[in-house]
């Protein structure tokens, strides 16, 4: 089963669904902006990933900013930012039986496939 957590009006996000189904994927599409993960879930994918809150927040998005958040803010702190405002998430993730991608760049989901 493959999963990407999707915003449909970012272009790296549409690329990365064509690259999936250009490979016979049909993923299971999460449009996270409208159903959001639970912090839970969003610090279980980073986990899987390797990587920490900071590593998949987007630092330009203006709530972040308007937030008041930075590279020292708690990881518990900035993952309940992430679930509230969801722009903040970096897109997309791309969840496989091998393992949980931010596909930036885009080549990084064959290393999950």
């Amino acid at each position: 089963m493959t999963t990407i957590y999707h915003n449909p009006r970012c272009s790296t996000s549409r690329k990365a669904l064509d690259y999936l189904r250009e490979r016979g994927i049909e993923p299971e599409i999460i449009r996270y902006l409208d159903t959001p993960p639970s912090v839970a879930e969003l610090s279980r994918l980073l986990d899987v990933a390797g990587l920490r809150p900071h590593d998949a927040v987007r630092t330009r998005e203006a709530e972040y900013k308007d937030l008041g958040l930075g590279p020292d803010t708690p990881d518990d702190e900035l993952l309940a930012a992430m679930v509230a405002h969801p722009r903040l998430i970096q897109r997309p993730i791309v969840v496989t039986d091998k393992g949980v991608r931010i596909t930036r760049p885009l080549e990084t989901i064959d290393e999950i496939l």
